[in-house]
This record gives C-alpha cells, sequence and structure tokens, in this order.
C-alpha cells in the first residue's frame, strides 16, 4: 500500500457569504497522479491556492510527508517538495530553454540569480539542466529562445524548471488550458511519461486529459469533495453524472 503523501482535512475558505472551499476531505499517495475535476465555482483554484500556500484556510488542516504545513508559507513548501506549476512558475522570455532550466537548477541549490552565470559556461548547471529537457522532450529545443517556443513548449519548459527543484508533489494547474488538439495530445504523452515516477496533483477541464491521466478522481461541487475514486468509478457515479459530467463521459 503506497504511503499517503498530501493529506487535507476538513479545509475551508469562505469569501464573504461564498464557501469557496467547505470541509474539503482527501489524500494524494506517493506515486500516483489525482485528479481535480468540477465545474466552474467549484473551488479548485481556492484549493489549489491552499495547497501551495498561497492563500490562508479559515479551518481544517493540511499534512504533507507526516508533517503539519498548514501555516507554513509557500517557500516553505516548495522547499520540503510540493510544487506548483504554469500558474506561478515564470519563464524567462529572453533566454534558452537551457539557461531557463539551469537557473532552476542554480536557484534549487540554494544560489543566488545575482550570481548567475549564463548556462554555456557553467557545466555544473549545464549537464543536469540537459538531463531535464531531455526528459520532458525538448532536447532539440535546448538552445531556442523561450520567447520562441510554441506555447506548448513553454508549458513544458515550465514543468521543467519545477522538476530541476526536485519535488515530491506536483501540483498542476490546468496543463492543457489554451493548447490545440496537437499541442493537447503532447502534454498529455509527456505527463503520461512522469506517471508513477512523479506524484501529481492535477486540476484539469479537459476529461480526456483526465481520463487518460488519473489514477483517482476527486469531484469537487460547491466546495465539497461529493466523489473520490477511479476513473471507472467516476463514470459510474450517478451522483456525478448528475452534477457534472452529464453526458460527457457516456
Amino acid at each position: 500500500m503506497a504511503e499517503t503523501l498530501l493529506l487535507v482535512t476538513e479545509l475551508r475558505k469562505t469569501f464573504g457569504a461564498l464557501r469557496a472551499t467547505d470541509g474539503i476531505t482527501l489524500d494524494v499517495l506517493a506515486g500516483e497522479t489525482h485528479a481535480i475535476i468540477g465545474p466552474n465555482g467549484a473551488g479548485k483554484t481556492t484549493l489549489i491556492a491552499q495547497l501551495a500556500g498561497m492563500l490562508r484556510p479559515d479551518s481544517g488542516r493540511i499534512r504533507f510527508a507526516g508533517e503539519d504545513i498548514t501555516p507554513l508559507s509557500a517557500q516553505a513548501r516548495s522547499r520540503r517538495g510540493l510544487a506548483r506549476s504554469f500558474q506561478i512558475t515564470s519563464i524567462y522570455r529572453d533566454f534558452t530553454a537551457l539557461d531557463n532550466v539551469a537557473l532552476a537548477v542554480q536557484a534549487h541549490a540554494g544560489h543566488s540569480f545575482r550570481f548567475w552565470r549564463p548556462a554555456h559556461e557553467e557545466r555544473a548547471l549545464r549537464q543536469p539542466a540537459q538531463a531535464i529537457l531531455n526528459e520532458v522532450g525538448l532536447a532539440a529545443r535546448a538552445d531556442v529562445l523561450a520567447a520562441n517556443l510554441a506555447h506548448g513548449e513553454q508549458r513544458q519548459l515550465e514543468v521543467a524548471m519545477v522538476l530541476a527543484t526536485g519535488p515530491r508533489l506536483l501540483l498542476l494547474d490546468e496543463p492543457v488550458a489554451g493548447m490545440g488538439a496537437e499541442e493537447t495530445q503532447r502534454m498529455i504523452e509527456f505527463l503520461a511519461r512522469l506517471k508513477g515516477r512523479q506524484t501529481m496533483l492535477l486540476v484539469e477541464h479537459d476529461m480526456d486529459a483526465v481520463f487518460s491521466l488519473a489514477d483517482r478522481i476527486s469531484v469537487l461541487v460547491y466546495g465539497r469533495v461529493i466523489a473520490t475514486g477511479t476513473p471507472a468509478e467516476i463514470r459510474a457515479n450517478a451522483d456525478v453524472r448528475a452534477a457534472y459530467l452529464g453526458e460527457e463521459v457516456a
């Protein structure tokens, strides 16, 4: 039985009369890809912000690797291996893909960006950065400026920068948002290669991506988890169909 890496208990956050998260309880097992789905306004963004440390919950607890991280800052959570991608990760558009990842390698090593030197001058940065680019499928684009990468490639680069920090849990906030069909398929294939090696919590509207990638799915409606299960169990759940999926998964 895999260990529980993330445990969320009775998490609540209100904004005036709006209960954005209303007693959310869920767990993420080490090595699994766990998807969070739900209609607009279900509380997904608020939940991710609370997990990442960008938003303090009104009540409830977040435990990561056995430690209560509820009071910790986003930076402290990142140092413990909980990393959020896409919404807060920034690429440096005037640097190459390789330089961007080398910056992340440098930051993980504890060095200030003030002492940054171009990656092609620093083997200790270049080699691990190139290895990560190979892993995410951007090896051939290493010397291309980030600004000249396609939208999907920039998303892959953002993941590469997060992977350079050695995360234990990767929070993916709508990784295929804004992509065309071909880019979406490439991203799904890329994330599929990470499955089992990288624990991932995935928030996504694209049902093809969710059902292709997820080991388990939690369905969020009006700030509450109404069901958690395997993709097959979620497809067959009458409450989920009535509340959200409808005929999308027929």
